[in-house]
């Protein structure tokens, strides 16, 4: 189960970002198959690697093992605007959120 998650979860995240295997791999400066040989287990990668990886998929670290996060790129950009709003206009969003949340 747990060897699992980390080349499924990669898998997810390049998907949601739009990028094949193949270009991910070669902007990361690796072979054209690295991201492709992690996601189907035949490799592992090392620390360094997992931050690269997340560098380039715009999440932390965190964000990458947070299972019930589904969209952590989109989470971080949200939390990243969210801390230059002044208390009431978060307090707002807040409010909006709340609702659509309760709608559904």
């Amino acid at each position: 189960m747990y060897e699992d998650f980390l080349p499924e979860r990669l898998a997810r995240l390049r998907t949601q970002k739009g990028v094949s295997a193949r270009d991910m791999s070669l902007s990361l400066g690796q072979a054209n198959n690295y991201i492709n040989n992690i996601e189907n287990k035949k490799s592992l990668l090392s620390m360094q690697a997992f931050f690269y990886i997340c560098e380039y998929l715009d999440v932390t670290p965190q964000g990458f093992f947070d299972e019930g996060n589904a969209h952590p790129e989109a989470l971080q950009a949200f939390i990243t605007e969210a801390k230059k709003l002044d208390s009431e206009s978060l307090e707002y969003i807040l409010g909006i959120m709340k609702k659509l949340n309760n709608t559904k």
